[in-house]
């Protein structure tokens, strides 16, 4: 199994149940975005279906002008169909006062007046006609309005309700069908001698609105009468349902705009989301390598672009993390594979060779190969704890210049004679990095005993240190036969195993240069290797640069 694989299979035990399977069909997200668009309209909604205000003032234009109507019946009754035998109390002729207020009503179709005298009895009925012979014919009442189409029903209905969860039904009495639309006053009239009776307001049972008004009718001071007038203030419905059709149309385009914008927006939010999310579960199952993110996505110039390309650059990286480490550990099993062979060998030679001397090298050998392994196993602990620090130590503001003299020192006090002696080229002050310091001090220590290594005996080794730009660029220059053109690029790999000639094998692991290019990105800076050239093109040695941004 490698890696990759073991990986993989970590992932699906402790990554629990896949969320797939618990998705809703609509997107949470639309839900939420449908909520947040259409509340404000479905509040709005509620405001303009209670017309109160509007309808009450359809309401007051008809009873007042109703009972401008019937106050001018009261005035043509009290002059013309009043007798004065007794100025100081004065009647009505209801023989006079019957035709009249026929004529009066006439002109008003749909119209009932009735006249009342003050005891309550009635008078006089617009409605009611002599027929031939003495009888009595009594007009029929107004028939209903024409029917309304389906859709001017559908409105009705649905705004009627609608308007059932704003306000709790209506407060006017119904009239019966088929009942008398004239209202029962008789009892009122004897109470309100000299005044004028509320308007009555009521529907009839297929919802037409019926209008009442009373008003007195004056002679010489005196009440003598009252004139009830009744109409169906049909212009009220009428003014009312062309508003309610209105509304309802309005309402219904904007949900409609409303529901179409956030599909949209959701399309173009919610559905590349969950796209990104099932790119996200093939990465963590294995499934995909190069191209799990879609495409598009990645193009986008937005938001979610930004995200795709995100998630795009973190697989990349997984995928060469788990390169690397399958690469690292078949390097490691390789390396760990030598001195263990070695070992074997000699151990099967040393058990058939009965030469004393023979077994003292055999044992020499054995003690370098596990010296070899001991470093070896250091060295890799070494390297697979370098992220995993670095990861959790904060860096912090250090000034380099007086650890490259520091180092410098310790060099010449301690070096033996014929070995490199070390050149400082840097400010005394004034190299300040953000570093971790026992990291940093430990590149500078590799790249300072690789050069010693290549260095001849005798030689020089210069450290210099210098701004360059927004950078602090760090250089170990040496005398000695440099790099391969060819191997240039591969030097910080790990196990790389240039070594310079007369050294004993096994003395390095191969790994200082991998584990200082580790520590160095890891810092945000750059690590990069070239060989010396005099000036005729021959190579006199090897620098490496370290360049990590200045504080």
């Amino acid at each position: 199994m490698t890696v990759a694989d073991a990986t993989a299979t970590v992932g699906r035990r402790f990554a629990g149940p896949s969320r797939a399977g618990i998705r809703s069909a609509v997107s949470p997200l639309l839900r939420r975005i449908l909520l947040v668009n259409a509340l404000p309209i479905m509040l709005l909604a509620a405001a303009l279906l209670y017309l109160d205000d509007y309808q009450n003032g359809l309401v007051e234009a008809a009873v007042s002008g109703l009972r401008t109507q019937a106050q001018i019946f009261a005035g043509a009754l009290s002059e013309s169909a009043t007798s004065l035998d007794n100025p100081e109390a004065p009647t009505i002729n209801a023989d006079v006062a019957r035709p009249l207020l026929r004529r009066l009503v006439e002109p008003t179709p749909g119209a009932l007046a009735r006249l009342f005298a003050p005891e309550g009895f009635l008078l006089a009925d617009s409605r009611v006609l002599p027929g031939p012979g003495g009888t009595v014919v009594t007009e029929p009442l107004p028939p209903p309005p024409p029917a309304r189409s389906p859709i001017g029903r559908l409105v009705e209905g649905g705004y009627d309700a609608a308007l059932a969860l704003v306000a709790r039904g209506s407060s006017m009495p119904v009239i019966p069908e088929g009942a008398d639309w004239g209202p029962d006053l008789q009892a009122e009239f004897p109470r309100t001698p000299e005044g004028e009776i509320l308007p009555l307001l009521r529907r009839t049972a297929d919802g037409r609105l019926i209008v009442s008004v009373s008003v007195p009718v004056n002679r010489n001071r005196r009440t003598i009468g009252f004139v009830v007038l009744t109409r169906e203030a049909r212009e009220v419905d009428q003014a009312v349902f062309q508003v309610r059709t209105t509304i309802l149309a309005t309402i219904a385009l904007a949900l409609g705009i409303t529901v179409g914008m956030s599909v949209y927006l959701a399309a173009t939010i919610a559905r590349p989301m969950r796209r990104l999310a099932r790119a996200a579960e093939r990465m963590r199952e294995g499934r995909g390598r190069s191209g799990s993110v879609p495409r598009d996505l990645v193009a986008r110039r937005d938001e979610i672009g930004e995200l795709a390309d995100a998630l795009a650059e973190s697989a990349a990286a997984l995928w060469a993390r788990m390169d690397g480490i399958e690469r690292f550990a078949a390097d490691v099993a390789h390396e760990i594979k030598n001195p263990l062979t070695s070992m074997r060998s000699a151990i099967e030679t040393l058990r058939r060779l009965p030469d004393p001397e023979g077994q003292k090298r055999l044992l020499g050998i054995i003690a370098e190969d596990v010296q070899r392994l001991d470093r070896l196993i250091s060295e890799i602990a070494d390297a697979s704890r370098v992220d995993a620090e670095l990861s959790r130590t904060p860096t912090e503001p250090l000034d380099i210049a007086p650890i490259l003299a520091t180092l410098v020192e310790l060099n010449e006090v301690t070096r033996d004679d014929g070995q490199p002696r070390m050149v400082l080229d840097a400010p005394a002050e004034g190299l300040a990095v953000k570093a971790v310091e026992g990291r940093l001090v430990q590149v500078l220590r590799n790249l300072l005993a690789n050069a010693v290594s290549f260095s001849p005996r005798g030689g020089t080794i210069r450290l210099v240190g210098r701004h360059l730009g927004t950078a602090v660029e760090i250089a170990v220059e040496d005398e000695g036969p440099g790099i391969p053109e060819a191997r240039l690029e591969h030097v910080f790999e790990r196990f790389y195993s240039e070594r310079p000639r007369g050294e004993q094998f096994g003395q390095h692991s191969g790994l200082g240069l991998s584990i200082s290019r580790q520590i160095i990105e890891a810092l945000r800076g750059t690590i990069t290797a070239e060989n010396l050239r005099d000036g005729s093109g021959t190579v006199t040695g090897a620098r490496f640069l370290v360049r990590l941004p200045a504080v």
